[in-house]
Protein backbone atom coordinates (compact mmCIF):
# COMPACT_ATOMS: atom_id res chain seq x y z
CA UNK A 1 0.00 0.00 0.00
CA UNK A 2 1.39 3.29 -0.63
CA UNK A 3 0.73 6.36 1.68
CA UNK A 4 1.24 10.03 1.09
CA UNK A 5 0.53 13.02 3.21
CA UNK A 6 -2.80 14.54 4.10
CA UNK A 7 -2.14 18.05 2.76
CA UNK A 8 0.58 19.72 5.05
CA UNK A 9 0.59 18.10 7.32
CA UNK A 10 2.81 15.03 8.89
CA UNK A 11 -0.04 12.41 8.57
CA UNK A 12 1.01 9.80 6.19
CA UNK A 13 -2.19 8.31 4.69
CA UNK A 14 -3.20 5.12 2.96
CA UNK A 15 -3.78 6.11 -0.76
CA UNK A 16 -7.29 4.02 0.38
CA UNK A 17 -9.43 4.80 3.49
CA UNK A 18 -11.99 2.38 4.38
CA UNK A 19 -15.60 3.82 4.01
CA UNK A 20 -17.28 2.15 7.16
CA UNK A 21 -20.68 4.08 5.66
CA UNK A 22 -22.89 0.81 5.36
CA UNK A 23 -21.82 -1.04 8.36
CA UNK A 24 -25.66 -1.07 10.44
CA UNK A 25 -26.89 0.76 7.72
CA UNK A 26 -26.83 2.63 4.53
CA UNK A 27 -25.37 5.99 5.34
CA UNK A 28 -27.42 8.37 8.08
CA UNK A 29 -30.67 8.05 6.97
CA UNK A 30 -32.85 5.97 9.38
CA UNK A 31 -34.87 5.05 6.92
CA UNK A 32 -31.96 2.32 5.68
CA UNK A 33 -30.64 1.53 9.47
CA UNK A 34 -30.21 -2.46 9.54
CA UNK A 35 -29.95 -2.68 5.63
CA UNK A 36 -26.46 -2.18 5.35
CA UNK A 37 -23.46 -4.78 6.06
CA UNK A 38 -23.64 -6.65 9.54
CA UNK A 39 -21.29 -6.89 12.35
CA UNK A 40 -19.67 -10.02 11.01
CA UNK A 41 -18.98 -8.96 7.58
CA UNK A 42 -17.41 -5.59 8.93
CA UNK A 43 -15.57 -7.06 11.22
CA UNK A 44 -14.30 -9.06 8.09
CA UNK A 45 -13.80 -5.94 5.89
CA UNK A 46 -11.89 -4.36 8.56
CA UNK A 47 -9.45 -7.69 9.20
CA UNK A 48 -8.80 -7.91 5.11
CA UNK A 49 -8.28 -3.90 5.32
CA UNK A 50 -5.96 -3.50 7.71
CA UNK A 51 -4.23 -6.46 6.52
CA UNK A 52 -3.80 -4.78 3.42
CA UNK A 53 -2.11 -2.20 5.06
CA UNK A 54 -5.15 0.39 4.68
CA UNK A 55 -3.99 2.69 7.52
CA UNK A 56 -7.70 5.08 7.98
CA UNK A 57 -11.17 4.06 8.54
CA UNK A 58 -14.01 6.74 7.81
CA UNK A 59 -17.15 6.77 9.25
CA UNK A 60 -19.32 9.11 11.29
CA UNK A 61 -21.64 9.73 14.47
CA UNK A 62 -25.09 9.34 12.30
CA UNK A 63 -23.95 6.24 10.44
CA UNK A 64 -25.81 3.42 11.05
CA UNK A 65 -27.73 5.24 14.01
CA UNK A 66 -24.11 5.00 15.94
CA UNK A 67 -23.79 1.12 14.65
CA UNK A 68 -20.92 2.04 12.65
CA UNK A 69 -18.51 3.71 15.00
CA UNK A 70 -20.12 0.66 17.38
CA UNK A 71 -18.92 -1.82 15.59
CA UNK A 72 -15.29 -0.33 14.81
CA UNK A 73 -14.92 0.06 18.76
CA UNK A 74 -15.74 -3.28 19.50
CA UNK A 75 -13.16 -4.51 16.13
CA UNK A 76 -11.00 -2.45 17.90
CA UNK A 77 -11.05 -3.37 20.93
CA UNK A 78 -10.46 -7.47 20.78
CA UNK A 79 -7.53 -5.91 18.42
CA UNK A 80 -6.00 -4.54 21.64
CA UNK A 81 -3.65 -0.92 21.31
CA UNK A 82 -0.74 -2.49 19.10
CA UNK A 83 -3.72 -1.88 16.12
CA UNK A 84 -5.30 1.15 17.49
CA UNK A 85 -1.55 2.73 17.56
CA UNK A 86 -1.37 1.99 13.70
CA UNK A 87 -4.62 2.54 12.72
CA UNK A 88 -6.37 6.39 12.08
CA UNK A 89 -9.72 7.05 12.90
CA UNK A 90 -12.10 9.30 11.18
CA UNK A 91 -15.15 10.61 12.17
CA UNK A 92 -17.90 13.14 11.49
CA UNK A 93 -20.59 15.29 12.95
CA UNK A 94 -23.51 17.18 11.16
CA UNK A 95 -26.46 14.68 10.61
CA UNK A 96 -29.27 14.39 13.16
CA UNK A 97 -28.62 11.96 15.69
CA UNK A 98 -32.05 12.69 17.58
CA UNK A 99 -35.19 14.19 17.27
CA UNK A 100 -34.48 17.66 18.94
CA UNK A 101 -33.77 20.53 17.89
CA UNK A 102 -30.00 20.56 18.99
CA UNK A 103 -29.60 17.05 17.88
CA UNK A 104 -27.65 18.10 14.67
CA UNK A 105 -25.92 21.00 13.23
CA UNK A 106 -22.29 22.42 14.06
CA UNK A 107 -23.11 24.40 17.15
CA UNK A 108 -21.03 24.18 20.02
CA UNK A 109 -23.13 22.58 22.35
CA UNK A 110 -24.02 19.55 19.47
CA UNK A 111 -19.89 19.36 18.39
CA UNK A 112 -18.88 18.61 22.02
CA UNK A 113 -21.30 16.46 22.96
CA UNK A 114 -21.61 14.40 19.85
CA UNK A 115 -17.06 14.04 19.80
CA UNK A 116 -17.65 12.47 23.25
CA UNK A 117 -20.24 10.04 21.89
CA UNK A 118 -18.24 9.22 19.07
CA UNK A 119 -15.07 8.78 21.43
CA UNK A 120 -17.39 6.67 23.95
CA UNK A 121 -18.58 4.09 20.80
CA UNK A 122 -15.17 4.11 19.26
CA UNK A 123 -13.73 3.08 22.82
CA UNK A 124 -10.57 5.44 21.88
CA UNK A 125 -9.08 8.62 23.96
CA UNK A 126 -8.76 10.41 20.36
CA UNK A 127 -9.99 11.09 16.82
CA UNK A 128 -7.32 10.82 14.63
CA UNK A 129 -9.40 13.00 12.32
CA UNK A 130 -12.39 14.49 12.95
CA UNK A 131 -14.85 16.31 9.69
CA UNK A 132 -17.78 18.31 9.43
CA UNK A 133 -20.18 16.76 7.54
CA UNK A 134 -21.70 19.44 6.32
CA UNK A 135 -21.95 23.31 6.08
CA UNK A 136 -24.51 24.84 8.57
CA UNK A 137 -26.11 27.80 7.37
CA UNK A 138 -27.30 28.35 10.57
CA UNK A 139 -24.29 28.33 12.87
CA UNK A 140 -21.74 30.88 12.45
CA UNK A 141 -18.63 29.36 11.15
CA UNK A 142 -16.21 30.92 13.53
CA UNK A 143 -18.11 29.43 16.56
CA UNK A 144 -18.42 25.84 14.32
CA UNK A 145 -14.36 26.38 14.27
CA UNK A 146 -13.62 27.80 17.93
CA UNK A 147 -15.49 24.42 19.21
CA UNK A 148 -13.41 22.69 16.42
CA UNK A 149 -9.87 24.44 17.82
CA UNK A 150 -11.22 23.41 21.82
CA UNK A 151 -11.33 19.99 20.67
CA UNK A 152 -7.20 19.90 19.77
CA UNK A 153 -6.38 21.90 22.57
CA UNK A 154 -7.83 18.97 24.54
CA UNK A 155 -6.11 16.45 22.60
CA UNK A 156 -9.66 14.98 21.35
CA UNK A 157 -9.17 15.52 17.87
CA UNK A 158 -5.83 15.77 16.19
CA UNK A 159 -6.83 16.75 12.39
CA UNK A 160 -10.02 18.64 11.51
CA UNK A 161 -11.69 18.59 8.14
CA UNK A 162 -14.59 19.56 5.65
CA UNK A 163 -16.53 17.68 4.02
CA UNK A 164 -19.52 18.49 1.21
CA UNK A 165 -17.94 22.26 1.40
CA UNK A 166 -18.22 24.60 -1.62
CA UNK A 167 -14.57 26.41 -2.45
CA UNK A 168 -16.04 29.83 -0.99
CA UNK A 169 -16.70 28.64 2.12
CA UNK A 170 -13.67 26.69 2.79
CA UNK A 171 -11.60 30.07 1.89
CA UNK A 172 -13.81 31.77 4.41
CA UNK A 173 -13.13 29.22 6.99
CA UNK A 174 -9.47 29.50 6.17
CA UNK A 175 -9.62 33.13 6.89
CA UNK A 176 -11.24 33.19 9.80
CA UNK A 177 -8.41 30.26 11.10
CA UNK A 178 -5.89 32.96 10.25
CA UNK A 179 -7.28 35.86 11.59
CA UNK A 180 -8.68 34.47 15.12
CA UNK A 181 -5.70 32.64 15.16
CA UNK A 182 -7.62 29.13 15.25
CA UNK A 183 -7.22 25.30 13.95
CA UNK A 184 -7.61 24.96 10.10
CA UNK A 185 -8.89 22.85 8.31
CA UNK A 186 -6.55 20.32 7.00
CA UNK A 187 -7.91 18.76 4.19
CA UNK A 188 -11.39 19.00 2.23
CA UNK A 189 -13.65 15.42 1.59
CA UNK A 190 -15.79 15.95 -1.30
CA UNK A 191 -17.28 13.39 -3.95
CA UNK A 192 -14.64 13.06 -6.80
CA UNK A 193 -15.05 10.81 -9.96
CA UNK A 194 -15.03 10.41 -13.77
CA UNK A 195 -18.74 11.42 -13.06
CA UNK A 196 -18.88 14.25 -10.64
CA UNK A 197 -15.56 16.75 -11.37
CA UNK A 198 -16.99 19.79 -9.61
CA UNK A 199 -13.89 20.01 -7.47
CA UNK A 200 -12.03 20.77 -10.77
CA UNK A 201 -13.33 24.29 -11.10
CA UNK A 202 -12.58 25.82 -8.17
CA UNK A 203 -11.72 23.65 -5.13
CA UNK A 204 -8.93 21.89 -6.42
CA UNK A 205 -7.35 25.18 -6.66
CA UNK A 206 -7.93 26.52 -3.78
CA UNK A 207 -6.54 23.57 -1.92
CA UNK A 208 -3.16 23.56 -3.91
CA UNK A 209 -2.97 27.37 -3.03
CA UNK A 210 -3.56 26.85 0.69
CA UNK A 211 -1.74 23.56 1.29
CA UNK A 212 -5.06 21.91 1.93
CA UNK A 213 -5.58 17.87 1.12
CA UNK A 214 -8.54 15.97 -0.46
CA UNK A 215 -9.82 12.77 0.09
CA UNK A 216 -12.58 12.01 -2.45
CA UNK A 217 -15.82 10.06 -1.43
CA UNK A 218 -17.90 8.01 -3.72
CA UNK A 219 -14.61 8.31 -6.66
CA UNK A 220 -16.94 5.04 -8.11
CA UNK A 221 -19.93 7.12 -8.05
CA UNK A 222 -22.27 5.08 -6.48
CA UNK A 223 -21.44 2.11 -8.25
CA UNK A 224 -22.37 3.75 -11.80
CA UNK A 225 -18.74 3.41 -12.05
CA UNK A 226 -18.22 -0.47 -11.59
CA UNK A 227 -20.32 -1.60 -14.61
CA UNK A 228 -23.33 -2.92 -12.63
CA UNK A 229 -25.56 -0.36 -14.29
CA UNK A 230 -26.54 -0.88 -18.33
CA UNK A 231 -28.16 0.37 -20.42
CA UNK A 232 -32.07 -0.86 -21.04
CA UNK A 233 -31.13 -3.62 -18.21
CA UNK A 234 -32.61 -3.66 -14.57
CA UNK A 235 -31.24 -2.17 -12.12
CA UNK A 236 -29.39 -5.02 -9.37
CA UNK A 237 -31.55 -5.39 -6.61
CA UNK A 238 -30.14 -3.89 -3.45
CA UNK A 239 -27.74 -1.58 -5.30
CA UNK A 240 -27.84 2.53 -4.79
CA UNK A 241 -30.13 3.02 -7.62
CA UNK A 242 -33.08 0.59 -6.55
CA UNK A 243 -32.54 2.16 -2.18
CA UNK A 244 -31.43 5.62 -3.13
CA UNK A 245 -31.96 6.65 -6.91
CA UNK A 246 -32.76 10.94 -6.46
CA UNK A 247 -28.94 12.01 -6.29
CA UNK A 248 -28.04 9.82 -9.77
CA UNK A 249 -30.95 10.07 -12.03
CA UNK A 250 -28.94 12.68 -14.25
CA UNK A 251 -27.12 10.25 -15.20
CA UNK A 252 -29.55 7.73 -16.92
CA UNK A 253 -28.81 8.88 -19.86
CA UNK A 254 -27.61 7.59 -23.40
CA UNK A 255 -24.59 9.72 -23.93
CA UNK A 256 -23.39 8.53 -20.03
CA UNK A 257 -24.55 4.66 -20.81
CA UNK A 258 -21.79 5.10 -23.80
CA UNK A 259 -19.06 6.39 -22.15
CA UNK A 260 -19.70 3.62 -19.60
CA UNK A 261 -19.65 0.99 -22.19
CA UNK A 262 -16.39 2.79 -23.43
CA UNK A 263 -14.78 2.63 -20.02
CA UNK A 264 -15.60 -0.81 -19.82
CA UNK A 265 -13.89 -1.69 -23.05
CA UNK A 266 -10.95 0.40 -21.74
CA UNK A 267 -10.51 -1.87 -18.74
CA UNK A 268 -11.03 -5.47 -20.77
CA UNK A 269 -8.22 -4.59 -23.07
CA UNK A 270 -5.72 -3.76 -19.85
CA UNK A 271 -6.65 -7.02 -18.53
CA UNK A 272 -8.21 -5.03 -15.21
CA UNK A 273 -11.59 -4.58 -13.25
CA UNK A 274 -13.56 -1.40 -14.67
CA UNK A 275 -14.14 -0.81 -11.12
CA UNK A 276 -10.55 -0.73 -10.34
CA UNK A 277 -9.51 2.07 -13.98
CA UNK A 278 -12.10 4.39 -12.76
CA UNK A 279 -10.86 4.72 -9.54
CA UNK A 280 -6.96 4.46 -10.53
CA UNK A 281 -8.39 7.63 -12.51
CA UNK A 282 -9.30 9.17 -9.32
CA UNK A 283 -5.65 8.69 -7.36
CA UNK A 284 -4.18 9.79 -10.32
CA UNK A 285 -4.97 13.90 -10.13
CA UNK A 286 -2.08 15.18 -7.83
CA UNK A 287 -4.84 17.36 -5.66
CA UNK A 288 -6.19 13.23 -4.06
CA UNK A 289 -4.52 12.63 -1.10
CA UNK A 290 -6.60 9.08 -0.92
CA UNK A 291 -10.09 7.65 -1.97
CA UNK A 292 -12.41 6.46 0.31
CA UNK A 293 -14.02 3.01 -1.15
CA UNK A 294 -16.82 1.33 0.49
CA UNK A 295 -16.91 -2.21 -0.65
CA UNK A 296 -19.78 -4.46 0.15
CA UNK A 297 -17.54 -7.57 0.29
CA UNK A 298 -14.52 -8.68 0.75
CA UNK A 299 -14.37 -9.42 -3.01
CA UNK A 300 -15.23 -5.79 -3.55
CA UNK A 301 -12.55 -4.66 -1.49
CA UNK A 302 -10.30 -7.03 -3.48
CA UNK A 303 -10.89 -5.44 -6.83
CA UNK A 304 -10.20 -1.76 -5.66
CA UNK A 305 -6.93 -2.79 -4.11
CA UNK A 306 -6.28 -3.38 -7.54
CA UNK A 307 -6.15 0.33 -8.72
CA UNK A 308 -3.27 1.61 -6.64
CA UNK A 309 -1.09 -0.71 -8.64
CA UNK A 310 -2.35 1.10 -11.85
CA UNK A 311 -0.24 3.12 -13.95
CA UNK A 312 -2.24 5.87 -16.07
CA UNK A 313 -0.10 8.60 -17.93
CA UNK A 314 -1.46 11.63 -18.09
CA UNK A 315 -2.45 11.51 -21.46
CA UNK A 316 -4.40 8.24 -20.84
CA UNK A 317 -5.96 9.97 -17.92
CA UNK A 318 -6.93 12.50 -19.64
CA UNK A 319 -8.29 10.46 -22.49
CA UNK A 320 -10.80 8.47 -20.13
CA UNK A 321 -11.89 12.15 -18.76
CA UNK A 322 -13.07 12.43 -22.35
CA UNK A 323 -15.66 9.70 -22.04
CA UNK A 324 -18.29 11.74 -19.69
CA UNK A 325 -16.82 15.11 -21.26
CA UNK A 326 -20.40 16.60 -20.86
CA UNK A 327 -20.69 15.80 -17.19
CA UNK A 328 -17.36 18.53 -17.25
CA UNK A 329 -19.60 20.89 -19.05
CA UNK A 330 -23.04 21.15 -17.83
Amino acid sequence: MEYRRLGSTGLKISRLGLGCGNFGGIGSAPAFFGMGETEEQARELMDRAFDAGINFFDTANAYGGGRSEAWIGKWLHAKGSAVRQQLLLSSKVFNPVGPGPNDRGLSRRHILQQVDESLARLQTDRLDMYLIHEPDPETPLEETLTALDDLVRAGKVLYVGASNIEAWRLARGLWISDVRRLVRFDWVQNSYSLLDRAPERELFPLCLDQGVGFTAFSPLAGGWLTGKYRSAQAYPEGSRMTLRPEPYRHLERDEIFRGLAALSDDARERGIEMTALALAWVLHHPRVDAAIIGPRSVAHLEATRAASKIDLSQADRERLGTLFREIVEC
